[in-house]
Order: C-alpha cells, then sequence, then structure tokens
C-alpha cells in the first residue's frame, strides 16, 4: 500500500513526464520545451540550459512545498553521498589535481554540512499597528561558474543551497572537470525527478565556455549570478550590470607567536595545508612566526610529516614551480595541486610519503606573496608579534578571505583580528575548521569576500520580501 507522500510523488512525475514530454512532442518544432533536449541536464547549447532551468523553476515553485524541496535535497544528499568515492576518483582522474582520500571528505563534508531549508527562517512582529512577515523568496534562476578545485562539491553545495531558495541554477563548469561534473550533475537532477521535482531544475552546457559565461550573465532569464574562483572571473562578472555573488582568491595568512602551543600548531597546519594538497582557498599559505619559537615549531612540522627543504633547495623549487615575466613571478599551472613527492623528485629527493614541503623564506619571497595552490608552505621568521600581523597583512593583500592565529594572548588574537578582516578568521586550528571540515560549523565552497555576502548559505540566494497585515489585523492579544 502506498502512502500520500509516495503517491503525491508519483502524481508529479507523471505530470512532469506530460508536460515535458508528450504535450511537446504534439507541438510545432519551434514551439517544443527545450528541456526534451537536454540529457538530464546536460545540453549542446547554453541558451537551451538557460530556457530549460527557466521553465523548471516555475514548475518548482507550484510543485514543491518547502516540505517537498527538503525531501529532494535528502534524496540529493543521499545520492552524493553513495558517490563520493566515484565523484574523488574521476575528479583525480580528470583534473590530475590533489588527493583521492581528500576529495572524497570534502565531497561528503559538503553533502552533510550544506544547510537546506531549515536555514530559511521567517521573522515576524506583531504589534498595535499590525503583523509584519519577512521571508526568504527565490531570485529565479541563478548562473553559477564553478572552479576546477573544487568541481563536484561546489555543484552539490551550489545545488543544495540554491534549490532550498526555490530557485533554478545554471552551471558554467570548469573546463578542466567538465566530464565529472556532468555525471555529477546528472545524478543528482535523476535524484530530483524520482523524489517529484521538476526535469532540468540543475542544467550546464556540455561544453563549457568563457562565451557561456557571457550568455547566462546576458540572458534576461538569470536573476543572479554566482563565481567560485579567481578574482578575473568574478571581476568579469561584477562587470555584467547582474547582481553578483564573487567568491574570490585567498592566500590566507598563519601567525604564530610566542605564547602558543606549538605542538599543537604544528599538527594542525600541516593538516590544513597539506589537505587535498593545498587547493582550498581557505587553506594555509604562509606561516609567519615569532623567532623565539620558530625553531620549534620547524621541528615539530617535520616531526608531523613535513619535509624541510634547504635554502638552495627552496631555489630550485621556485625555478621549477613558478614562472618568471615581466611582472614578476607567476605559478606554474602544471604544479597546481600535484603531490609534493612529485615535486621533490624534481629535485633528486625521493620521499613517496611526503606531502608537505616546508621552507624558510623572506616575507617578499614569491612563495609568500603568490597564492599556489601547491603543498609548499614558506615560513617566516619575525622579531615581533607586530611584526608577524604586518608582513600577514601584507601577504593577504586585502582578499579578506582567511586567516589565522596560534596564541594563547587574547589582546593578540583580537589585534590581528581586528587589521586582517577576513572573512574566515580561526583561532588554534586549522582553518579547515572554518568550513566545517573538523570544526562544528556549516560547509560552502563559496566564500563571498569580494561582495560582502561570506559564509554563503541558501539565505545568501534568495530576496527578502516583507508582508504587511495592517490595522492589528489577526492579533489575538
Amino acid at each position: 500500500m502506498l502512502n500520500q507522500d509516495e503517491v503525491e510523488i508519483i502524481v508529479k512525475q507523471i505530470l512532469n513526464n506530460i508536460d515535458v514530454n508528450k504535450l511537446n512532442q504534439s507541438m510545432p518544432k519551434e514551439k517544443q520545451n527545450v528541456s526534451t533536449q537536454g540529457d538530464y541536464g546536460v545540453f549542446e547549447r547554453v541558451e537551451d540550459a538557460i530556457d530549460a532551468a527557466y521553465e523548471a523553476q516555475k514548475k518548482y515553485l507550484v510543485m514543491c512545498s518547502l516540505k517537498e524541496r527538503e525531501r529532494i535535497i535528502e534524496a540529493i544528499r543521499q545520492t552524493a553521498r553513495e558517490h563520493a568515492k566515484e565523484f574523488a576518483r574521476r575528479i583525480v582522474e580528470e583534473s590530475n589535481m590533489g588527493r583521492y582520500e581528500d576529495k572524497v571528505q570534502k565531497n561528503l563534508v559538503v553533502t552533510n554540512n550544506t544547510p537546506g531549508t531549515e536555514i530559511l527562517t521567517t521573522d515576524a512582529i506583531s504589534a498595535d499597528e499590525g503583523l509584519m512577515l519577512e521571508e526568504y523568496a527565490p531570485f529565479g534562476v541563478i548562473g553559477a561558474i564553478t572552479p576546477v578545485t573544487n568541481p563536484t562539491e561546489t555543484i552539490i553545495n551550489n545545488t543544495i543551497s540554491m534549490i532550498a531558495g526555490g530557485n533554478a541554477v545554471v552551471f558554467n563548469v570548469h573546463p578542466g572537470a567538465k566530464q565529472v561534473c556532468a555525471f555529477c550533475l546528472q545524478l543528482l537532477n535523476r535524484a530530483i525527478v524520482e523524489n517529484g521535482g521538476p526535469t532540468d531544475l540543475i542544467t550546464m552546457a556540455k561544453e563549457p565556455t568563457m562565451e557561456n559565461v557571457g550568455k547566462i550573465a546576458g540572458s534576461p532569464k538569470v536573476r543572479l549570478m554566482v563565481g567560485t574562483g579567481g578574482m578575473p572571473m568574478v571581476n568579469a562578472l561584477l562587470r555584467s550590470g547582474k547582481k553578483t555573488i564573487g567568491a574570490g582568491a585567498g592566500n590566507p595568512p598563519v601567525v604564530v607567536d610566542d605564547t602558543a602551543d606549538i605542538s599543537l600548531a604544528a599538527r594542525e597546519i600541516y593538516r590544513g595545508a597539506s589537505f587535498d594538497n593545498n587547493l582550498l582557498c581557505l587553506a594555509e599559505k604562509e606561516v609567519f612566526v615569532m623567532d623565539t619559537v620558530a625553531d620549534t615549531l620547524i621541528q615539530n612540522m617535520v616531526s608531523e610529516g613535513a619535509y624541510l627543504l634547504s635554502a638552495e633547495e627552496t631555489k630550485q623549487l621556485l625555478s621549477i614551480v613558478f614562472v618568471k615575466n615581466e611582472n614578476g613571478y607567476v605559478v606554474n599551472k602544471k604544479w597546481v595541486g600535484k603531490d609534493a613527492h612529485l615535486m621533490l623528485r624534481e629535485l633528486g629527493i625521493d620521499r613517496l610519503d611526503v606531502r608537505l614541503i616546508i621552507c624558510e623564506t623572506s616575507k617578499e619571497h614569491p612563495f609568500v606573496m603568490v597564492e599556489q595552490l601547491m603543498p609548499v608552505l614558506p615560513i617566516v621568521r619575525c622579531n615581533t608579534f607586530e611584526e608577524c600581523v604586518e608582513g600577514a597583512y601584507k601577504a593577504e593583500e586585502g582578499n579578506r578571505h582567511t586567516a589565522s592565529i596560534f596564541s594563547k594572548n587574547v589582546d593578540n588574537m583580537t589585534a590581528f583580528a581586528r587589521k586582517i578582516e577576513t572573512t574566515i578568521f580561526v583561532k588554534n586550528g586549522t582553518t579547515l575548521k572554518g568550513v566545517g571540515i573538523g570544526g562544528n560549523s556549516y560547509t560552502t565552497m563559496t566564500i563571498a569576500g569580494p561582495t560582502g555576502e561570506g559564509i554563503t548559505c541558501a539565505k545568501s540566494f534568495t530576496r527578502r520580501r516583507r508582508c504587511m497585515l495592517a490595522e492589528g489585523g489577526f492579533r489575538i492579544v
């Protein structure tokens, strides 16, 4: 015997199939709904992906209450959990970046820790003049640009947050991970449809291009642009004229003062900087440590498993993983996200067990000033705490993304936090904890520092709408 919820799902699937397939087939070709052209959300043309998402979002609001949205989101979570290992394997194979075991963890964290509709709370004020309600309403169709560093993780995270808010999504994924992204998107679409949602609630073009980004941003059917990646991409979206939520670059610094638990600092910094070969924009990228405890910190990090380069090896590695041009040093992209042992092999060092390379540098060194996204962590000695803070502030370059400190001095923690002004600020722990990887916070892959939304969730992708019942109506006291 089917229960009421199961009956409703079946009826909606039947109605959805009639609307999209049978009715389309009876119409002239030029008037058919474009969703029949897609393969579970993957389209040849981005224009068709936009149109399909636009139609799906209108159906979604009619078909799915908040309770039903949450049921669909739970089905998405279950599908993503079941395929987390396959996503991780495919990402490593296609992008040639990162570490399989860490990518499994990232996929599971966004699956389990991204908030759904429960975060969309209603605000109410009741007074003699009447009753006021403010609620979170969808934008409509969102255009979302995703990075190669966290491809399926960002799709899962954005999908849960955006459809929780009642939106549909058109993704333009990074070309370096387009196959695994299409695979992920199709699985999530199947979960949506099988649980009573409309087809093509999330879509993408099979071949992602910058031209497609322009078409998404220029479409009147797309109401909001969301970009996760580098600042050039975010700045381009901001120039589009659309409301934009932008997650840009990081280069997070770490400060270690002379009151810190050095054993804890070494363990946590090692964990964060080596995680997924430092591909996360929020991962520790450089350390500023007071000279009185620098030797102990370095010794402890070596004990954790880090490999300490000599000054000559540091110089050699710079010439391998960076390229010098007329503007200074830039990262050699072929080394982004690669295993530390592969870099050591270029130096003639055979150490397959190494996850993180550390080196001592000056505060102006390219390893410090340029965001690497590689498991190479520069350590800068400083004479005073104030020197640590100034070095960290300069290296962070006003991104206001992420920073951390290891200290038992509350005044030092406060002073650094006020100076650095980052979206994520972690005390005495790896920065991973700032997005729920080992911490008690919720997770996002879209950390919108440049545009101010910060740690995004379903609320970030909605509009605030106010309803006022005036003249004291509906009040019973």
